[in-house]
C-alpha cells in the first residue's frame, strides 16, 4: 500500500514539475492568447452544436392532468351498489375545467409527438444553420401549421392519432358500460332496484357542487408531469397504428406538431408554447359537454338518471370531443378517370319498333292534352286524396261544350256537402 503511495506521488511530482519547465519556456501572454483562443473554439462549437430539445415544464403539467383524468373516466365501470356510489362517480367526473382540459389534450399531443424519431429528425435538421433555425421558429411562431410540413410530421400526426384512438376507445367503452347501468339498474329483477329508482337526496345541492367542482383548475400530478417532460425531451420511440396522412391535419394536431417542432429547436419555452396549447374546437366541445351535464342533472330526479348523466356526458363526450378535434377527417379516394367502355348498338329492326328509334316530334293533339282543371264553385276548396281512378291520365278527354257539374268526381267532391268544412 505505502509504495503505491509513493509511486502516485512520485507521478504527480513528475507532472508538476513538466508544467513548471513547460510554463519557463513560454510568457504570460502567450498563455493568455491560448486560453482566449481556446475559449473562442469552444464558444464556435457550441453555436455550431445543435441545442438540446427543451419543452416548458408547463407542458407537460397540462399533458399531466388530461392523461390522469382520461385515464381515470376510462376506468369506470357500470355495476354501482349504492346512491354514494353514484355521486363519487358524478363528483369525480365533473371535477375538470373545460379550458384546462382543452389545454391538457393539444399537451399531451405534442408530447407524442416527440416521441416520433423520423419527425425530430426531421426538425433538427434546422438546427444545423442558426439563421435556418431562426426562420423556421419564427414561421411556426406566425402560423403553427408551418410545422406540419417538416419532413415527417405525416409518422408524427399518425402516433398521435393512434395513440389518441386508443383512449377513445377505452372511453367508448366506459361509456357503454356506465349507460347500460343505468338500465339494467331499473329491472325488477335487479336488487339494486330500490334505491336505484329513488329520488337523489339534495337535488339542487349536487347540482351547485358541480358546477363548483366544473370551474376549478386541477393540481398536476407531480410525478405524472415528471414523467411525461422526461419522455419530451429523452424521446422514446413508440408504435403506432393506422394510415399516414398528409396535411391539412385537425387542429389539435396541428398545434401538436407545432410545440413539437419548437421543442425540437431548443425553443419549447412557456413564451412560444403557452398561446399554441389553446384549441377552440375541443374546448368549445367540452364546455358544450358541461353545459349539457347540468342539463342533465337539472331534469334528473332518480339515482340511475344521474349513472346515464355521467356516462353520457361526462365519459362518453370526452371520447366525442377528443375525436372530434383530433382524429382526421375521413378521406374519399377517387379512382384514376377511365374511359367510358365503348357500346354497340343492335341492328335495327322496324318490327317491333325499337327504343332507340328517336321519338316523334310531339304533336297537340286531343288525346294528348292535358285535361283543363275542373271548376271549382267554393271559394276555399279543401284538397282531397285522389285514388288511382281519378288520376287525369285515366280520366277520359273532355269534350267540347259546357261542362256538367257531375261530369267530374273531384268537382263533385269540392261541391257536395261539407265541402267547405
Amino acid at each position: 500500500m505505502r509504495s503505491a503511495v509513493q509511486r502516485r506521488g512520485v507521478a504527480v511530482a513528475a507532472i508538476v514539475a513538466a508544467a513548471v519547465l513547460a510554463s519557463c519556456g513560454t510568457t504570460q501572454a502567450e498563455l493568455q492568447a491560448q486560453a482566449a483562443a481556446e475559449r473562442a473554439a469552444a464558444e464556435a462549437a457550441a453555436a455550431l452544436a445543435p441545442p438540446p430539445v427543451r419543452l416548458d415544464a408547463g407542458v407537460a403539467e397540462a399533458a399531466a392532468v388530461y392523461v390522469a383524468f382520461t385515464r381515470e373516466m376510462s376506468a369506470m365501470q357500470g355495476g354501482f351498489d349504492s346512491p354514494e356510489a353514484v355521486q363519487a362517480a358524478l363528483r369525480s367526473g365533473s371535477s375538470y375545467n373545460a379550458e384546462q382540459l382543452s389545454r391538457g389534450l393539444v399537451a399531451y399531443a405534442s408530447i407524442l409527438a416527440l416521441q416520433s424519431p423520423e419527425y425530430v429528425a426531421g426538425v433538427r435538421q434546422y438546427t444545423l444553420n442558426p439563421d435556418a433555425r431562426r426562420e423556421l421558429v419564427a414561421k411556426i411562431i406566425a402560423d403553427p401549421r408551418q410545422a406540419s410540413y417538416i419532413d415527417g410530421a405525416d409518422a408524427a400526426a399518425q402516433l398521435v392519432t393512434s395513440m389518441l384512438k386508443r383512449d377513445i376507445d377505452a372511453l367508448s367503452r366506459a361509456a357503454n358500460s356506465v349507460e347500460n347501468d343505468a338500465y339494467a339498474v331499473q329491472a325488477r329483477h335487479d336488487p339494486r332496484r330500490g334505491w336505484g329508482v329513488a329520488e337523489v337526496f339534495d337535488r339542487e345541492g349536487r347540482l351547485a357542487r358541480t358546477k363548483a367542482l366544473s370551474a376549478q383548475d386541477v393540481l398536476p400530478s407531480a410525478s405524472e408531469a415528471a414523467e411525461l417532460l422526461a419522455a419530451a425531451q429523452g424521446g422514446r420511440e413508440l408504435s403506432s397504428e393506422g394510415q399516414r396522412r398528409r396535411p391539412p391535419y385537425p387542429p389539435v394536431i396541428e398545434r401538436a406538431l407545432a410545440i413539437a417542432a419548437l421543442a425540437a429547436l431548443g425553443e419549447g419555452d412557456r413564451a412560444n408554447t403557452e398561446a399554441l396549447q389553446v384549441e377552440a374546437v375541443s374546448e368549445r366541445c367540452l364546455n358544450l359537454s358541461k353545459l349539457m351535464l347540468f342539463q342533465c342533472l337539472a331534469a334528473s330526479r332518480p339515482s340511475y338518471e344521474d349513472m346515464f348523466c355521467v356516462g353520457r356526458h361526462v365519459v362518453r363526450d370526452l371520447a366525442t370531443c377528443t375525436r372530434g378535434a383530433a382524429m382526421p377527417a375521413a378521406i374519399v379516394t377517387v379512382s384514376d378517370v377511365v374511359p367510358a367502355p365503348s357500346i354497340t348498338p343492335a341492328p335495327f329492326t322496324p318490327d317491333p319498333p325499337a327504343r332507340s328509334e328517336p321519338a316523334p316530334t310531339p304533336t297537340p293533339t286531343p288525346a294528348r292534352v292535358t285535361p283543363p282543371a275542373p271548376r271549382i264553385q267554393t271559394p276555399t276548396p279543401r284538397p282531397r286524396p285522389v285514388t288511382p281512378a281519378q288520376t287525369p291520365a285515366q280520366s277520359p278527354a273532355p269534350t267540347p261544350g259546357p261542362a256538367s257539374p257531375a261530369s267530374s268526381i273531384t268537382e263533385r267532391l269540392n261541391t257536395g256537402p261539407g265541402a267547405e268544412r
